[in-house]
């Protein structure tokens, strides 16, 4: 029997979009409501997912072929979805899709960007500036990572489990513990997702060394130490600074990885055209709850930073139809490291403290000589050319000194004695005298720190990147060109050769190193355990960097700033570093309290005249920031009435 070709048509247009929709087979909507008066209103839900196992694009996701199929040979998975888009009362919509990769399960657009009080806004107070909602976007959250807790407000990821052909599949799994203060007890919450083989932990075993980074394990006898839903419980106390590891048999691998295709395939499906005929309708229940994106972006912080340079390298800025899923990745304070993710037992929720940065370092395939590969994140088997999305590498001080993210190695070749060239599709800045995240200001003193924390407030200029990015994208301008530490100019150096001041009771940085190579499960030689080359931007005489992007804070000084801050003491291990935190390291208020602390820093009352010249010259250098589309001009103001507080306080009887 012969179609008419009306209907024919219409049959071809129906299923062209269903393939085009494949990875997406459904999305409950759960709750619908506006977001106060800013004319967005906040959708959550519940996607459903199947991928084929045996698809190019996928078979890279570790013991995919192990997971049980659907009648259709596919893979079936679900997780949360939060989006909030601008509807009809929305005073803009730049039809971009904003895709926050979760940081453990949390939101943080919000109060990073419009730094606003909650991730998780109930009304018009607790939105902020509406920074976001002013620039028009739609921002999206999915859950990627199987091991958040089942926890309100946290979004999560279903995967299935591996089998061998149906059997129950065991392994070792392993974290590590270091505590700051004495502790009989310890969660070890790296592992909570994975299920013991045996309930009791019988084969579970405890080893202690000096620190997490010197000394040889040694067996904790199992007599000495108990083990109950993952909390362990020491009688004798954990030691301050000492890093214990604990080891256990575990059963049910979840297939981590298939929280890369829940993010590649939630931005195609948003980005996709549903079917518009009346002779090829849709379910409401796959067409996306937003009418479709033009643009997708992906930010990450940190841990989803790290995610994000794990997603290109593993080739899924592409979809199964070849089609680019991001125009732009903006891997934020991620350095040059990547996530333990992709791999039986991975643990992704881990902070960091076992080796993360594995070869390859860089954008673009460099020779490594430890093992005679050649790779780039951007360029190897998996990738294609024609999905390369413009990329912004954003990074504090931490990451280049500290936490094993050895920054530099984006912008050098793997023995960090070569700048290298960056693609014309990349920006890098790195932020002059910060930490991985801003503490508050006035900064508290840690009991388990040398120094005060680092109050130094980068997310001036990533308000104004953000503008700049979806520039570049959507009307091809460039962005401000990167910003950081070089070679060949004598500002980015060994640490061994960092020229900080001798200053009164402040630990020199100069005998850190860079950790260990992380493994890559990728290369059938990866190199893991070698030595990372450090790395570190200059600094000048009063121990600020002299690179990179310096905001008015490093360019106007009222203190040090550094992106590294020891260990007290009582923590234990005071040659280690506190993960994540710099330092803040006041100037003396006057010249008598200078010479009096020994400080060869010039004081606050030597370098400004006053608080109007010091305001002043903090609003000049923002200005010239403003001209180079590094600040946003409305910024200033906030900017200069934070460094008056700033001020204020420092140069108070009582600081």
């Amino acid at each position: 029997m012969r179609l008419r070709l009306p209907i024919f048509a219409a049959l071809i247009l129906f299923l062209l979009a269903s393939l085009a929709r494949a990875e997406v087979t459904r999305f409950e909507e759960k709750f619908r409501a506006a977001l106060g008066s800013s004319g967005y209103e906040k959708i959550t839900g519940t996607l459903h997912f199947t991928v084929a196992p045996d698809h190019p694009r996928n078979r890279v996701i570790a013991d995919l072929a192990l997971a049980p199929v659907n009648s259709a040979g596919r893979v079936a998975f679900s997780a949360d979805l939060v989006i909030f888009r601008p509807t009809s009362a929305a005073a803009f919509n730049n039809h971009t899709a904003l895709f926050e990769v979760s940081n453990r399960g949390g939101k943080g657009l919000l109060n990073n960007f419009n730094l606003a009080a909650k991730a998780n806004p109930e009304s018009d107070a607790d939105l902020g500036d509406n920074f976001l909602f002013r620039q028009g976007y739609t921002l999206v959250w999915v859950g990627w990572e199987f091991d958040v807790p089942p926890t309100p407000g946290l979004l999560r990821i279903d995967v299935p489990v591996a089998t061998d052909h149906g059997k129950t599949i065991t392994g070792p799994v392993s974290a590590l513990l270091i505590v700051d203060a004495p502790t009989t007890t310890f969660k070890v919450t790296d592992l909570a997702a994975y299920t013991p083989a045996d309930p009791a932990f019988a084969d579970a075993s405890l080893s202690v060394r000096a620190s997490r980074t010197s000394g040889t394990w040694t067996p904790v006898p199992r007599d000495q130490w108990s083990i109950r839903d993952h909390t362990v419980t020491l009688p004798a106390g954990f030691i301050p600074g000492r890093a214990y590891e604990l080891t256990y048999t575990a059963k049910n691998p979840p297939i981590a990885g298939l929280g890369f295709a829940a993010i590649r395939d939630t931005a195609a499906w948003l980005k996709s055209t549903p079917p518009t005929s009346a002779s090829a309708p849709a379910s409401a229940s796959t067409v996306p709850p937003v009418a479709p994106v033009h643009h997708a972006f992906a930010f990450g912080i940190s841990q989803s930073g790290r995610f994000l340079r794990d997603f290109l390298y593993h080739g899924f800025n592409t979809d199964e139809h070849d089609r680019p899923v991001f125009d732009a990745v903006w891997a934020h304070i991620a350095g040059a490291a990547r996530l333990d993710f992709n791999r039986r037992w991975s643990t992704p929720r881990g902070l960091g403290q076992t080796p993360v940065t594995g070869f390859p370092f860089a954008d673009t395939a460099q020779p490594d000589p430890v093992t005679d590969t050649r790779e780039g994140l951007l360029e190897n088997s998996r990738t294609s050319t024609a999905s390369t999305p413009k990329i912004f590498y954003t990074n504090t001080s931490v990451e280049y000194v500290s936490g094993g993210r050895v920054a530099a190695l984006v912008h050098t070749d793997p023995t960090g004695t070569r700048d290298l060239a960056l693609p014309a599709h990349v920006r890098a800045y790195a932020f002059a005298g910060t930490q991985h995240g801003p503490a508050r200001f006035p900064p508290t003193k840690s009991a388990h720190a040398q120094q005060l924390p680092n109050p130094h407030d980068f997310w001036w200029p990533m308000r104004a990147l953000l503008p700049a990015l979806h520039a570049w994208v959507t009307a091809d301008t460039p962005p401000p060109l990167s910003a950081i530490p070089m070679i060949r100019d004598g500002t980015l150096v060994p640490v061994a050769a960092l020229a900080f001041p001798a200053l009164p009771s402040v630990t020199s940085p100069r005998a850190l190193h860079g950790g260990p190579r992380a493994a890559n499960p990728l290369l059938a030689r990866d190199g893991a355990g070698t030595p990372l080359p450090l790395l570190v931007s200059q600094v000048d005489a009063d121990g600020n960097e002299r690179s990179g992007l310096r905001l008015p804070e490093i360019a106007v000084p009222l203190a040090t700033y550094t992106g590294w801050n020891f260990r007290a003491p009582a923590a234990g291990s005071p040659d280690e570093l506190v993960m994540l935190m710099g330092s803040f390291i006041p100037f003396a208020p006057t010249r008598a309290a200078r010479e009096a602390a020994h400080d060869p820093r010039p004081s606050i009352a030597e370098r400004y005249r006053s608080r109007a010249d010091y305001v002043a010259q903090v609003e000049q250098a923002s200005q010239s920031l403003v001209t180079q589309r590094l600040l946003l001009a409305t910024d200033v103001p906030a900017i200069a009435r934070q460094a008056a507080t700033r001020w204020d306080h420092l140069t108070s009887s009582t600081p």
